[in-house]
């Protein structure tokens, strides 16, 4: 009975640590304060109102991060994922104008989205160049593109396709924000429970080994990119539902965003570990931010502020996660 006990008394407080320990953990942990900070300044922020707000806000964001999740995991990663919101719901808009009912612009865009996607891997594996650089010129591929096909103009489809955007739940919790937790819980089952998951992770851990076990580094990295493609078409369908319009540079904010809400919520740069409740957390984080400024009536300007240094302390996370796992190597 003594030694069972003193079992007992030596595994607990490994589970505690491990928790105490995980990023998301201390991002919750943040949440609450900004929340009860915000909320004593500003009352408002608890009305039901404000928070259904603040997850339709982050609906489409997260649907983007879940895509970008598995790229950062897998070692790769893609700063056109806003460009190519871009063109793939101004293809769905001007579709929909067109007089092509609403199942073949989704089907359409959603399938361009999963191609400019591919496209940026595709790229980044022939040319055996890092997928930020090739991200970074189809940024301008896609926004030319979609500048060519909309001249510029914006693509209105105001009483259109807006059920996605404007749907409440039981009259309170908007369906972007469920589309947007399927979206959570559909890459949290792949990169756990799939030979697709373990896969991304070993590649993106060391991928001279990935090979060696008979994985094919190509093959899973290009799959990745598909995938992700398919999150961010999803993700133009629900912007596109709940703005009535689109534009060459709609989404151009997100890609950088995503980063930085994947990057923040645990997911290291260099790839190879990362979890899918660490990058909800840091979506909600940027929400919470975003809300809080508009609540405490910060200047808009020092709130773009905000949000890029909210981006460099993701990133100084990043490396100093990478730089603690090399030192426990060594």
């Amino acid at each position: 009975m003594k030694a069972n006990n003193s079992k007992v008394k030596a595994t607990l407080p490994r589970g505690k640590t491990s928790i105490f320990r995980s990023q998301w953990f201390f991002l919750f942990v943040a949440e609450i304060a900004i929340a009860i900070v915000t909320g004593i300044v500003n009352p408002r922020f608890f009305t039901t109102s404000n928070i259904m707000n603040v997850l339709e806000q982050i609906a489409v964001l997260g649907i983007v991060s879940s895509g970008m999740t598995f790229l950062i995991i897998s070692g790769e990663i893609d700063i056109s994922v806003g460009a190519n919101i871009g063109l793939s719901s101004c293809v769905m808009a001007m579709m929909i104008r067109s007089g092509n009912g609403y199942l073949l612009p989704v089907l359409v865009g959603i399938a361009l989205a999963v191609f400019n996607s591919f496209l940026v891997g595709l790229t980044a594996r022939v040319f055996k160049a890092p997928s930020f650089i090739t991200s970074l010129a189809f940024i301008s591929v896609f926004q030319g593109v979609a500048l060519a096909i909309t001249k510029g103009s914006f693509q209105t489809i105001y009483g259109k396709f807006e059920f996605i955007g404007t749907t409440r739940l039981w009259k309170v919790l908007p369906l972007s924000f469920i589309i947007s937790i399927a979206a959570y819980i559909v890459a949290h089952f792949l990169l756990s429970y799939t030979k697709l998951g373990r896969r991304t992770y070993a590649v993106g851990s060391n991928p001279s080994a990935a090979f060696l076990s008979g994985i094919s580094v190509t093959k899973t990295k290009l799959t990745v990119f598909l995938l992700n493609g398919a999150f961010v078409g999803i993700a133009a369908m629900v912007l596109l539902s709940r703005i009535g319009a689109a534009q060459p540079s709609t989404g151009s904010e997100i890609g950088l965003k995503t980063i930085g809400a994947v990057v923040i919520g645990g997911t290291p740069l260099s790839g190879g570990k990362g979890r899918i409740v660490g990058t909800f957390f840091g979506v909600l984080l940027m929400g919470l931010i975003s809300n809080s400024l508009n609540m405490l009536r910060v200047n808009p300007y020092f709130q773009t502020v905000t949000f890029g240094a909210l981006i460099i302390a993701s990133l100084a996370v990043s490396v100093l996660s990478t730089y603690k796992g090399r030192k426990k190597v060594i």
